[in-house]
């Protein structure tokens, strides 16, 4: 027997006839006309080679074959409207899904202890799993390969597939270790570039937003050290006679705050935008916006 063109439209029409043994009455309980129903069960009799229904004196009257189906198709339809009932809705309270975040190192800091706590309130059956990642466009590649369900860092390449929001933005302080002679006045541009710096760069590049902004005056300042990982530079100006241009809630997160002196840079910097990204694919399913509505809600406000 081939079942092969049998859809679900069949089996719903199949499911209906046998509830109610009428075509009409069929036709009403699941919004189709005669004609489309006897339609139905014609395709349905040519497929499985049985009449299925024949009428009696009191309406369609099933065939054995018709009784041998009936049950397990229902079963089968309703396990089927009930996982398409799931995937409209979402209950957080009572979901033990697994969420997937991409963070590059800020957001860990940033956002997360706050995303966690609000996770544990909310849906505390779930499970949160993080990835991190340091270049921009490395998060192009988890969403595309399903890795994770969203990512939040500075924003990566244009792309279609990929959608965005903004979260937050970060200011650019300076800093030095307190007693630091440059600590005792404000900044200015001479002092600052008379300073060994240190360059926080992710994507391991000599040249930064400052380095940046001080080239289009024709300056040029000279780095001590270079790092990857943003999270060491506070404790390393504090412990030296560095000085370090990083993102103010970098500086606020690290515990060190007591043992350094903030200052303005003497050069105008940008503030740099921090993006929650997700793929298209993921954009209407109803845990993903959720998801997505509670790391909006867990990040520092704009």
């Amino acid at each position: 027997m081939d079942l092969h063109g049998i859809d679900l439209n069949l089996i719903v029409a199949f499911d209906a006839l046998m509830k109610e043994r009428s075509v009409t009455k069929a036709g009403i309980r699941i919004g189709r006309t005669q004609p489309a129903m006897s339609a139905a069960l014609a395709r349905l009799r040519n497929l499985l080679k049985d009449e299925l229904l024949v009428r009696g004196p009191q309406g369609l009257q099933p065939t054995p074959r018709a009784l041998d189906l009936a049950e397990p198709l229902s079963r089968a339809l309703a396990e089927i409207q009930r996982t398409l009932a799931f995937t409209q809705a979402f209950d957080p309270s009572t979901s033990s899904a697994t969420f997937t975040i991409g963070l590059s190192d800020h957001p860990t800091f940033a956002l997360l202890p706050q995303l966690v706590t609000l996770l544990a309130k909310a849906a505390p059956a779930t499970t949160l799993q993080v990835r991190n990642f340091s270049a921009r466009d490395d998060a192009i590649d988890l969403l595309d390969s399903g890795e994770v369900d969203a990512t939040v860092g500075v924003p990566a390449t244009k792309t279609g597939r990929i959608l965005t929001q903004p979260l937050f933005e970060e200011r650019f302080v300076c800093i030095v270790r307190k007693g630091h002679p440059a600590a005792r006045s404000a900044l200015n541009l001479d002092a600052f570039l008379a300073l060994p710096h240190l360059l926080v760069s992710p994507e391991n590049e000599r040249f930064g937003h400052v380095d940046a902004a001080l080239a289009k005056k024709g300056h040029q300042r000279r780095l001590a050290l270079t790092l990857p990982n943003m999270c060491a530079a506070p404790l390393l100006i504090a412990r030296s006679n560095m000085i370090a241009t990083l993102m103010a809630g970098v500086v606020a997160a690290s515990g060190h705050s007591d043992e350094l002196a903030l200052l303005e840079p003497p050069i105008s910097l940008d503030s740099i935008p921090f993006v929650l990204s997700w793929h298209r694919r993921n954009d209407a399913h109803p845990a993903q916006r959720w998801f997505r509505a509670c790391i909006s809600d867990a990040a520092p406000s704009i």
